[in-house]
């Protein structure tokens, strides 16, 4: 049961970017002219990507983020009960086991059909 993916809109895409003197469609179908992105907000960018504490700042966060995302995803889980946990195992169990009788019969069969006919 596979997704739907919708197709994106790669004038969407260049408003996101911001790019110079490109032109992008709005829904209604006219072009407007999208803004330049400023030369503050560069520099703004590249002085904090330079500071090594910054970049430790923003490694604690992101890792702090992801873990408290990881533990609300954790509490949504439906965690199975004992009794299920142990039926499925023995489930496993004896399924593999049979299937390793099948192919061990199957694996004698064949080797005693190769020496017959290398003889």
């Amino acid at each position: 049961m596979g997704r739907l993916h919708k197709k994106k809109d790669p004038d969407k895409k260049r408003k996101k970017q911001g790019r110079v003197g490109e032109a992008a469609r709005s829904e209604g179908g006219e072009v407007k002219q999208l803004k330049p992105v400023t030369a503050a907000k560069r520099t703004q960018v590249s002085a904090k990507a330079r500071g090594a504490d910054s970049q430790e700042k923003n490694f604690i966060q992101k890792s702090a983020q992801f873990l408290r995302e990881v533990k609300v995803e954790l509490k949504k889980v439906t965690w199975p009960t004992r009794k299920q946990t142990l039926g499925s195992t023995v489930v496993v169990i004896v399924l593999v086991i049979i299937i390793s009788l099948f192919l061990g019969l199957v694996d004698m069969g064949l080797s005693s059909l190769i020496r017959v006919v290398l003889r």
